[in-house]
């Protein structure tokens, strides 16, 4: 199964290396470019050398698309996944072109999460990190409408609130060139490293195609977002980013805290930005530019620099994961937290 994950990583990179200079030209062809001059909050354009296209969210689902039909079976999971990513693509192009509200992004993020549940995948247990797990299916609504239906309340809700954070979290973690696709990739990778360790059972060999689509196409899409970028990954590639992510999180039996562990610093930089932003009293789906990258820029970082430094937290924090149990993750991500609120208030005082 390690060749198989490995050439799909291969043929999604492939894909998606060779389908980023057409998206490129084609959005350049209809003037469908991020003018620094009119987007000087977003820090991917204060600085910018020239106008660049958004749109990496079309590359990147193509080749997940691509890859996920090669090797899984179009069964009602996998065409659900696909649907709700091909609406998350269709809003982010949307916004990618023309800018739509934070609140109708909100409620189409909702949406798709919905479709991801209404095609029967919903978390049913979490994990106890201190033995055993806990159970989310006890309430249950059962209905019939054209054959009976069962709605696991708890279960269902909190896989529409999990695929909604990892959609908004991770794409606050987009400031600078190359940012994204870096993490998001090798995030997937380690998802699928881990479940390549229970590749006996057949239920994880979804987990293992899809995460390595989701990284190949990230990898792929990664040299033309690395600074300087000549394209930038956009509400449509962020978006994706972590709807794959939090999808991957959910099949590969709700690993959500491996999830978490392995995004850390972008986690807790949106957890403190909720809570700053709740503080002063402001909106929390409007940026502020204080985020985690903003502070380092400011600092005098370098855009490579601050990628390169997320990779290696998410390098770092991957393999970490490979060798600790779930109660020694918390602990390690507790003194990660520490360490990060305490950096981040020093970073904000000299900022």
């Amino acid at each position: 199964m390690l060749a198989t994950f490995l050439v799909i990583i291969f043929l999604s990179a492939f894909a998606s290396y060779v389908l980023t200079p057409l998206t490129i030209r084609f959005f350049i062809s209809r003037n469908w470019i991020e003018d620094p001059a009119k987007k000087q909050t977003k820090t991917n354009n204060a600085t910018a050398l020239k106008p660049v296209p958004r749109g990496g969210g079309v590359p990147i689902f193509i080749s997940v698309l691509i890859t996920s039909l090669m090797f899984l079976p179009p069964d009602k999971h996998l065409i659900g996944i696909l649907l709700a990513a091909f609406l998350a693509l269709i809003v982010g192009l949307f916004d990618d072109v023309k800018d739509i509200s934070p609140k109708l992004r909100l409620v189409t993020n909702i949406v798709t999460a919905l479709i991801v549940v209404a095609s029967g995948i919903g978390i049913s247990f979490i994990s106890n990190p201190f033995g055993g797990v806990i159970d989310l299916s006890f309430l249950k609504i059962n209905f019939d409408l054209f054959g009976p239906h069962s709605i696991w309340v708890i279960s269902d809700l909190l896989a529409v609130i999990w695929i909604v954070w990892c959609m908004n979290i991770v794409g606050w973690a987009t400031g600078v060139d190359g940012q994204l696709p870096g993490f998001t990739s090798i995030s997937a990778i380690f998802i699928g490293i881990l479940a390549l360790r229970y590749s006996a059972d057949i239920t994880q060999w979804p987990v293992i195609i899809l995460a390595g689509s989701v990284a190949g196409a990230y990898l792929g899409f990664l040299p033309f977002n690395f600074f300087p970028q000549r394209i930038m990954p956009g509400y449509s590639g962020k978006s994706l980013a972590g709807f794959f992510l939090a999808v991957l999180a959910i099949l590969s039996g709700a690993k959500l805290a491996t999830l978490i562990f392995l995004l850390g610093v972008p986690m807790l930089d949106a957890t403190f930005t909720i809570v700053r932003r709740f503080i002063n009293k402001k909106p929390i789906y409007l940026g502020d530019g204080q985020h985690f990258h903003h502070q380092l820029l400011k600092l005098g970082w370098s855009r490579r620099s601050i990628s390169l430094a997320y990779w290696s937290f998410s390098l770092f924090l991957g393999l970490i994961a490979l060798f600790l149990n779930s109660q020694q993750k918390l602990y390690v991500f507790i003194g990660i937290a520490l360490i990060f609120v305490s950096v981040f208030i020093r970073l904000s005082k000299r900022t």
